[in-house]
């Protein structure tokens, strides 16, 4: 029981503290995750995080879900999740009761302009991190394939799918160590 108590906290704390996307909340995952709670190697979790960005529905939740999953089963996968979601819920049940009043208000609205920069970093962080341990020909490849997103509409499923393919096949005729 300890465990799903510390998954939930753990969650919760990201949950309340992240602003902006899914994405912004990586650097507290990981310093969760893999600096203070050793759950995962550094490997591991970025691992993780490539499956938790390819499959479907918010990344935070994703994340949540492998990590509760992999530490204690369906019960950490659900205490996780409910650690990352209750924030957000109760944050927006305050809002919708208290501060719809001052949508319109010009420091609301400055305070979250404020905020983006931070989110943008915080997004970026986790990015140049993975960047660091790759060879530089992932980097070349990974520049490429966002081209070929950006600039001819590809869907990045396909792409998502090559790698997966990819990887297994490497694996799969891999002389084994």
């Amino acid at each position: 029981m300890k465990i799903l108590l510390q998954l939930f906290w753990a969650f919760f704390k990201i949950g309340a503290f992240t602003f902006g996307s899914g994405y912004a909340m990586i650097p507290m995952i990981e310093k969760e995750v893999v600096d203070r709670r050793k759950w995962f190697e550094k490997d591991d979790f970025y691992d993780q995080f490539a499956l938790a960005s390819s499959a479907p529905g918010p990344f935070a939740l994703n994340t949540a879900v492998f990590v509760g999953y992999k530490l204690k089963g369906w019960w950490g996968a659900l205490f996780a999740v409910m650690g990352a979601v209750l924030p957000s819920f109760l944050i927006i049940l305050l809002i919708a009761i208290y501060l719809t009043g001052f949508r319109g208000n010009r420091y609301v609205e400055a305070a979250f302009k404020g905020i983006r920069p931070a989110v943008i970093a915080l997004i970026a962080v986790p990015f140049i991190n993975m960047l660091k341990r790759l060879p530089w020909y992932f980097m070349v490849l990974g520049c490429a394939v966002a081209a070929v997103i950006c600039y001819l509409g590809v869907s990045p499923i396909w792409f998502i799918l090559a790698g997966a393919i990819t990887g297994i096949l490497v694996t799969f005729f891999e002389k084994p160590r």
